[in-house]
């Protein structure tokens, strides 16, 4: 059984902070095969449970980690979404991508062992601590853990790409389609709905990770709805035609 305790525990920058240490049991988590390899053994998995000691919760507005803060762990998000954002020269937040639960945050502080960017949550939040340097020691032994962290910085190299296609070539209605059928797509995976989700982003912030302002955000949305594609309830979108926004995005694809 999960015990629950009080505890200090360090921070992403090493500092001793209040937080909840729960005991975490990946061999029993609904999430593993999001965010864990699957085909484990009973002595893989009880050793992976050793390393991924600790959740931490966070409050929804909370950062889990900063820009220029010392890298440390690597976090496997439990529940919640977040965000990830870089402060331009003007000091605006850019949004460099959105987060969901069976996800890793924190890759971005491999390279020089200091974050890169803040991992912000838009709702409360839980994510599974994953010390980094333990769990590379453990990946040299289990082959498959090895392979596992391999995919998901794979994958982040793939989102990278994805996002330069978007900002590069795409329409406003276009690159709006991709990321609707984009998270939709991950939220089914999960067990949602394949049409149905509640944004738990702003659009403002969806603006900015897709390069677009908040008007033009909303004009799109707007000339969704009014072409029977979407229907949209303060945050609440129901996609009603998915084969209009695959056609969208493939129509550019096409195109390039």
């Amino acid at each position: 059984m999960d015990t629950k305790t009080v505890n200090l525990l360090p921070s992403s920058d090493g500092r001793l902070v209040d937080a909840h240490t729960i005991k975490v049991a990946c061999s029993n988590c609904n999430l593993r095969e999001l965010c864990m390899p699957v085909g484990l053994s009973p002595e893989e998995l009880a050793r992976i449970d050793e390393v991924v000691a600790t959740r931490r919760k966070v409050r929804r507005g909370g950062a889990l980690f900063r820009n220029g803060e010392t890298f440390h762990s690597l976090f496997a998000i439990r529940t919640g979404f977040f965000k990830t954002c870089i402060t331009a020269e003007d000091g605006r937040d850019q949004v460099t991508g959105f987060q969901m639960a069976g996800e890793i945050v924190g890759l971005d502080g491999i390279v020089n062992d200091r974050h890169t960017c803040d991992a912000v949550a838009l709702e409360d939040a839980e994510v599974c601590v994953m010390p980094f340097d333990l769990i590379g020691e453990l990946s040299r032994e289990i082959n498959a853990l090895q392979h596992h962290v391999h995919r998901i910085m794979s994958r982040e190299i793939v989102r990278e790409h994805g996002v330069m296609l978007l900002l590069g070539s795409m329409r406003a209605e276009e690159r709006l389609a991709a990321f609707l059928l984009n998270l939709v797509q991950r939220l089914h995976a999960r067990g949602f709905s394949r049409s149905e989700l509640v944004l738990r982003m702003t659009r403002e912030e969806i603006g900015s990770y897709l390069g677009l302002k908040l008007e033009t955000v909303s004009r799109t949305f707007s000339k969704f709805a009014e072409d029977g594609v979407v229907e949209v309830r303060q945050r609440h979108v129901r996609i009603l035609d998915t084969e209009a926004l695959r056609r969208m995005v493939n129509q550019q694809q096409g195109c390039s």
